[in-house]
């Protein structure tokens, strides 16, 4: 299983921009899992960010992103999205998609498979 994260930049405060993640294998059926997004700072452990059902119906986040990030995911394309709007100087992380088998949720040790991130660094 595979899973590339891309879509990082360089923006400013207060602009918007898209994560995307594909996630591909050949035994690989994705709508058999869960997707999250998590992240990590400078300095920091890696954190929540993110998470989307296998159909898409659930989405959850942690509350410092709430009303700003938004988790979808297109099944048909075996893709998963972070839109990310209003973005502060401490969204600044590396952002890493990741899969996991059992239900939508916050614990990373719940997630069976990783990409390899992207950086997102928003200047103030």
């Amino acid at each position: 299983v595979q899973l590339q994260a891309s879509g990082g930049g360089l923006v400013r405060a207060g602009d918007s921009l898209r994560l995307s993640c594909a996630a591909s294998g050949r035994t690989f059926t994705f709508t058999s899992y869960a997707m999250g997004w998590f992240r990590q700072a400078p300095g920091k452990e890696r954190e929540f960010v993110a998470a989307i059902s296998r159909f898409g119906s659930s989405t959850y986040y942690a509350d410092s992103v709430q009303g700003r990030l938004t988790g979808s995911r297109d099944n048909a394309k075996n893709m998963v999205y972070l839109q990310m709007n209003n973005l502060k100087p401490e969204d600044t992380a590396v952002y890493y998609c990741a899969a996991s088998r059992q239900l939508p949720g916050r614990d990373e040790v719940a997630y069976d498979y990783w990409g390899q991130g992207t950086l997102v660094t928003v200047s103030s």
